[in-house]
């Protein structure tokens, strides 16, 4: 790609194909990068919405540049530069202020301004995606002869922005990403003006306006990156502010509480606190009255408080622990700990009698400060995820333990539920199972909510798993509960009546309650942390004994069913007929958007919706004085339909990945460089050398083989190494992502005609189908978040795979249809 020749042809130089490929890649860093901000400083709403607000200001920018009117000037040259001007102002701008200027979640419904700060947010992460937008379209209107290459830069430059956000949040915080982000952009305005300049007598009032935001962009990025080099530290300006209801935030209101430490790598951030009244032990029976050990509190991603303990502390404490009744019934039992963070739970099985603990941690920034904890003698530290070390693993366990590691959420404030969490599904607690003794025990402790559901769920996820292996869940499982968490045991036999008596004095002892336990009486329930009513003996004992599950799950009023890997949403509790309920506590409840967390995700789509159509049917409405109009109007549903396609196919791919490759920042990375990276070569390769067509009905028989077959080969994989897991992943996903870089630049063959060419009074239709593109992206991105929510990865996809169903059928029945002016 380059500029135009006298011919038109725009192929004998690379400048501005680099300058597109550096604000793209400037644009996906900002835009990951942005999801893992907002993870830290809000809640994973926001996070969610970023996808939606990229996208949105992509189609915007079609739209804006379909209403302008067209000047054959030869001057698009300038526009590159000032737009990525603009664009990299934006992104350094639109992060201080946001950062600066703080919505509040809990308090929109008693605080009007919240809304007025939401909206101004919204429109201010848009903007940097708006201007790289308005650049791409540009250049698709200026050199549609070669769309393929325009849409192949700016692919690969995604690409590109994406292996960033792994390599560089380690070295320069996620603060600094923000700013190189800016630098990448301004580095793309930079090649556009040298472009320019060679190519033009004067050297343009845009030209040079753009030239001076993009120094001022590069100083301003450059300081705050200097000043961390040189000191460790940014400038208070552009550091990251958490919300206040984030546990980090509740932390440091603690006398003489301070960070001691805060350091980020591609998957968290991690920050330890010190405070001498900061305390931290879930599941402690009210009984130890012993003073509580001094403690560090590990955070991450300024949340999920875990202690951290010196690894010579006392841990008189530990047999007062709700889990300690699972050592009590093994003589020195060989256990597996799976994530246990700062190392509360090692110490303490170490301390209850474990002589041999395997502890797999996934990530090596939380180990670094429990290294002492983690080298003690009689610990194997293994660094992956959990579900990977179950599958490749070939010993077992006498124990296996899911420690406490999240902060308490109450299940109504919907803050949580988009988040997957492969550790609390069917599979996992399979794969638990497959790796204990024959009398092995997994044990697991949650958090108790107001009414039975987290506990209850985490109980039909252990008797379903012991149902599907033929187990008798009735005589296989204990549930205790304290005053604020609950425990469940689950063993690979049954448990003998000596057992069941341990529990009993165990329980008596240290003031826990039994909620299920075989041959336990009704009396023994409910004895010394009182409810009025005995509520999680009387729901464990209804599902266990229920004769239609599926009965007493439509009937429950929150949606407990068991996880699944397909459908992996922990904390998704929501039903609708919870509604009269969420609407009268609406602005009551001091949760995250008044407790209606969920209804918020709706209320985002239909907004979403709303502005998308609007972003499709402006320039029809104001063009109609013009009399243009298409003679076939399935051209731009077409661009429509790949583009609620496309993201319906994406975004669970993404979300199933998470498991195989760990983390949600590797998933992310990974497949968004190689769906784009490859798409990019489908668009400059593949839509040159294949009929649009065959191009789609090649993609849909790959996404029917992903359908059937994929699932089973994560599954069947899971196990290798990572570093393995990801140069599959490139494998499976690259065919997927050269196909479907082909329909969008294939469109515009066909939108084009046969001649190849469009007049001048035309040319608004190529931004305009961008646009069209780019709205229905936003729409599908949100869905696909819902549908994954409500039916699971699967329907997404296929809903996906209808979507390009339908684009063929309208590519093949439109393949004459020309433009019509009138």
């Amino acid at each position: 790609m380059g500029v135009k020749s006298s011919a038109g042809d725009v192929q004998k130089s690379t400048r501005q194909g680099l300058g597109l490929a550096l604000v793209s890649a400037g644009a996906l860093c900002f835009e990951i990068n942005l999801t893992r901000l907002f993870s830290i400083s809000q809640f994973y709403h926001f996070a969610f919405m970023v996808v939606s607000i990229a996208l949105l200001g992509y189609g915007a920018s079609g739209t804006f540049i379909s209403l302008r009117k067209h000047k054959n000037s030869g001057d698009e040259g300038e526009n590159f530069t000032l737009l990525a001007g603009f664009a990299g102002a934006c992104i350094i701008g639109s992060f201080i202020l946001i950062n600066n200027l703080p919505f509040d979640s809990y308090s929109i419904f008693v605080d009007s301004s919240q809304l007025s700060i939401l909206i101004i947010h919204y429109l201010a992460l848009a903007s940097p995606f708006f201007f790289i937008g308005m650049i791409v379209s540009l250049m698709l209107q200026e050199y549609g002869n070669v769309s393929g290459t325009v849409y192949a830069w700016n692919l690969v430059g995604s690409a590109a922005g994406c292996l960033i956000t792994v390599i560089v949040p380690g070295l320069i915080d996620g603060e600094g990403v923000v700013a190189l982000s800016g630098i990448m952009a301004s580095c793309g305005g930079l090649l556009f003006f040298i472009e320019k300049k060679q190519n033009s007598k004067g050297k343009g009032k845009r030209n040079v306006i753009g030239l001076f935001m993009i120094i001022i962009t590069l100083v301003v990025s450059l300081l705050p990156l200097s000043i961390r080099i040189t000191t460790g530290e940014l400038p208070e300006f552009f550091t990251l502010n958490i919300s206040p209801y984030k546990s980090l935030s509740y932390a440091l209101q603690n006398p003489q509480a301070e960070v001691i430490s805060s350091q980020w790598n591609s998957i968290s951030r991690i920050d330890l606190v010190q405070s001498p009244s900061l305390h931290s032990l879930p599941g402690l029976s009210y009984r130890y009255l012993d003073p509580l050990p001094a403690i560090e509190g590990l955070f991450w991603d300024g949340d999920n408080l875990n202690p951290l303990l010196p690894a010579d502390s006392s841990t008189n404490y530990a047999e007062h622990l709700q889990f300690a009744i699972a050592y009590s019934l093994k003589e020195n039992p060989r256990t597996l700990i799976l994530e246990p963070k700062g190392g509360m739970s090692i110490m303490s099985a170490l301390a209850l009698g474990a002589k041999q603990i395997t502890a797999v941690e996934a990530n090596p920034l939380v180990i670094k400060p429990a290294k002492d904890i983690y080298a003690l003698p009689g610990v194997t530290t293994v660094t992956a995820s959990g579900r990977s070390f179950l599958r490749s693993n070939n010993s077992q366990f006498d124990i296996i333990q899911l420690p406490l590691t999240d902060s308490y959420h109450p299940v109504s404030s919907g803050a949580y539920a988009l988040g997957e969490d492969y550790r609390y599904t069917l599979e996992s607690f399979l794969d638990m199972i497959d790796n204990l003794k024959p009398d092995g025990i997994l044990v697991i402790t949650r958090w108790l909510q107001e009414d039975p559901s987290e506990l209850l769920r985490t109980f039909t996820l252990a008797v379903t798993a012991s149902e599907n292996k033929r187990i008798d869940a009735s005589m296989n499982i204990i549930a205790l509960r304290g005053y604020n968490t609950g425990t469940i045991l689950v063993k690979k036999n049954v448990f003998t009546l000596e057992e069941n008596e341990k529990v009993r004095f165990f329980a008596q002892e240290k003031a826990f309650d039994i909620v299920y336990m075989p041959g336990l009486n009704p009396e023994e329930v409910n004895q010394f942390n009182i409810l009025p009513e005995p509520i999680y003996y009387q729901t464990f004992n209804s599902f266990l004994t229920s004769t239609s599950r599926d009965k007493f799950y439509e009937k429950y009023p929150y949606d407990v069913r068991p996880p699944t890997d397909d459908h992996p949403f922990f904390g998704h509790y929501f039903k609708w007929s919870q509604m009269d309920q969420i609407l009268e506590s609406l602005g009551t409840t001091w949760q995250p958007f008044g407790g209606a967390g969920y209804l918020a995700i709706i209320l985002i789509f239909l907004i979403a919706l709303i502005l998308s159509t609007g972003l499709i049917l402006l320039p029809i409405l104001l063009k109609r004085n013009n009399k243009v109009k298409f003679s076939d109007k399935r051209i731009p549903i077409y661009f429509g339909l790949i583009g609620l396609g496309f993201m319906l196919v994406e975004i669970p791919l993404i979300q199933q990945f998470t498991l195989y490759l760990d983390q949600p920042a590797y998933a992310m990375a990974v497949l968004l460089f190689s769906i784009l990276l490859f798409s990019g070569l489908g668009s400059r390769f593949g839509s040159s050398k294949m009929s649009l067509s065959t191009a789609l009905l090649l993609l849909l028989g790959l996404l029917g083989v992903y359908i059937v077959f994929l699932p089973g080969i994560l599954h069947k994989t899971l196990g290798l190494p990572l570093l393995i897991r990801v140069a599959m992943s490139l494998l499976i996903i690259s065919p997927l992502g050269f196909l479907m870089g082909v329909p969008f630049p294939g469109g515009l063959r066909w939108l084009r005609g046969k001649t190849g060419t469009m007049s001048i009074s035309s040319e608004w239709l190529i931004p305009y189908v961008w646009a069209i593109n780019g709205a229905c992206s936003v729409i599908s991105s949100i869905l696909a978040s819902l549908i994954s929510l409500s039916f699971g990865f699967t329907v997404t996809f296929a809903l996906g795979m209808v979507f390009y169903a339908l684009s063929l059928a309208f590519s093949i029945s439109g393949k004459e249809t020309k433009l019509t002016i009138e």
